[in-house]
């Protein structure tokens, strides 16, 4: 195996998993969560497992990321409704 390359991924992962816990805002950290996916994704490759890269791929950087963001998403619709039906009642 490469070290200097599986260094390099390890950093990288390090690097985007610290990311996506230091940003604040729902989406920006769905964001960097599909981008941890995808270095995840190269280091399961450099190490050699091509299947679970794949796997990591699917779920990872595209299904879980795209969840979240959905979810996101709804709460602030539901948010955003719960406050303009509470503007309309008098106190």
């Amino acid at each position: 195996m490469d070290d200097p390359l599986i260094v390099v991924a390890l950093l990288l992962v390090a690097a985007s998993a610290t990311a996506a816990v230091a940003v604040r805002d729902p989406v920006r950290q769905a964001l960097v969560l599909s981008v941890l996916g995808i270095t995840l994704a190269v280091l399961f490759t450099v190490m050699q497992a091509p299947d679970v890269a794949l796997s990591q791929l699917a779920v990872g950087a595209a299904l879980t990321p795209l969840l979240l963001l959905l979810s996101v998403r709804k709460v602030g619709r539901r948010a955003r409704r719960g406050n303009r039906k509470g503007k309309g009642k008098a106190r």
